[in-house]
């Protein structure tokens, strides 16, 4: 679909899709989200949306080339198309390490299926959103391949600026939904959903007619929209996208690619959806931080950030860049944080080769400053940490904290301010 992942380094670990971004500026008043953990793959979510009455293309999964040659003869369709599932947009122009070029291939024959098939399964497709030596595909999509007469782009997602979900809809769909937004925005449609009386019909007839669709469509998609609302609610997603949301030649309004962001913080009450989680494309790293509630994206530089809150997080690494300093990597405590999260926290910071300093940016609302002091004694003590460390600590009983660290005996560079912090930590990497 189109899409795209935003820079990692841009938003310090923030990941928006095209629709949650596009609400920054036409819909305004909304802000980022947090980072979500949870990724299916496109079957995956094809999965949920059809065991929820969503109407998507006929498919199959396959770990085999013997499987999807089966499941392309059991198809019985006009035109196939197999696609590659691996977590990253860009298949159909990615290559493998095979050889075969591209993700995605649309055939006639189910028994060239069969050798498309044998050159993915087991090999790095590498895209422009994958890592330079790519990523092992272990599964394909076998699905009947339908004509498509018209796209347009469909999206239900929370924004805080309606306090509540919101339908975002555009009738030029099959595209970057910001190029869209950028260059004709009044082709962008909103309906604000009342979280207690759910969608409509009127607002979901008035969506599917500013999507451009006539006569007996009109209804049909009325209806996948409702259907989708079900499935976002019944999910806990935080965003359903479907792009495109077409019409075929025969009459069908159908979703032909679509991606699902899930609430975390629902993980106990969907744990079905949960346990589809594919953790084998995740970064190791990031995957460990997950572990003990930490938020953590690798960057390039040599300063590690160590902070609690996402804003001061990414304050953080900007005023490092601005002393001509690099970050090393996001790392977000977030507010709860216990003295073993701060111990694990080092553990994956000390055991990145290029961290050369440490700086620890912490500001104590609800988090105790001596619960962080006590946890950067431990952690460097039992890790024999041998890099600079500059803590920087303000608010919730820091003056204990300060005395922690200070009787420590450790080799601790203490900083007044984020600025002061940030010159330390630079400097001690060029002496």
């Amino acid at each position: 679909m189109a899409a795209s992942m935003v820079s990692r380094a841009a938003l310090s670990g923030l990941r928006l899709s095209p629709s949650r971004r596009l609400l920054l500026d036409p819909l305004k008043g909304s802000r980022p989200t947090s980072r979500r953990w949870l990724n299916l793959q496109e079957y995956q979510s094809k999965k949920l949306m059809e065991e929820n009455g969503v109407a998507v293309q006929r498919f199959y999964v396959a770990d085999t080339a013997a499987e999807a040659l089966d499941a392309a003869k059991r198809l019985d369709a006009k035109e196939i198309v197999l696609k590659a599932q691996i977590l990253a947009g860009g298949r159909g122009k990615g290559v493998f390490d095979s050889g075969l070029k591209g993700g995605v291939h649309l055939t006639k024959d189910p028994m060239v299926v069969g050798d498309l098939a044998h050159k993915m399964l087991g090999f790095n497709l590498s895209t422009k959103q994958t890592p330079k030596e790519g990523v092992k595909v272990k599964t394909v999509m076998v699905a009947e391949a339908l004509d498509i007469t018209r796209e347009t782009y469909f999206a239900i997602l929370m924004d805080r600026a309606c306090n509540g979900p919101v339908m975002v809809g555009s009738p030029q769909g099959g595209v970057d939904i910001e190029e869209v937004a950028a260059s004709t925005p009044e082709l962008i449609f909103k309906e604000v959903i009342d979280i207690f009386e759910g969608v409509q019909d009127d607002q979901a007839l008035r969506m599917a007619s500013n999507l451009g669709f006539k006569g007996p469509l009109e209804r049909q998609a009325a209806d996948q929209i409702k259907k989708l609302y079900d499935l976002f609610l019944k999910v806990d997603a935080t965003q359903v996208e479907v792009n495109p949301l077409g019409e075929t030649p025969e009459g069908q309004v159908v979703c032909f690619d679509a991606k699902i962001n899930f609430d975390d913080n629902a993980e106990f009450r969907q744990k079905a959806v949960f346990a589809m989680d594919d953790m084998s494309e995740s970064d190791p790293t990031e995957s460990e931080a997950a572990k003990w509630d930490l938020k953590y994206i690798g960057l390039d530089g040599n300063i590690a950030c160590f902070v609690n809150g996402a804003g001061l997080a990414m304050a953080t690494c900007d005023i490092i860049d601005l002393h001509g300093g690099k970050p090393a990597n996001f790392l977000d405590l977030g507010g709860g944080v216990q003295e073993r999260q701060v111990y694990e926290a080092f553990k994956l910071l000390t055991a990145d080769p290029k961290v050369e300093a440490i700086l620890v940016n912490i500001f104590g609302g609800i988090v105790n400053c001596a619960i962080i002091a006590n946890g950067i004694t431990k952690a460097c003590r039992e890790l024999e940490l041998t890099v600079p460390l500059v803590v920087r600590l303000e608010g919730t009983n820091v003056q204990e904290a300060k005395r922690i660290l200070a009787e420590s005996g450790l080799p601790i560079t203490s900083a007044d301010n984020l600025d002061d912090a940030a010159k330390k930590a630079v400097a001690a990497i060029k002496k």
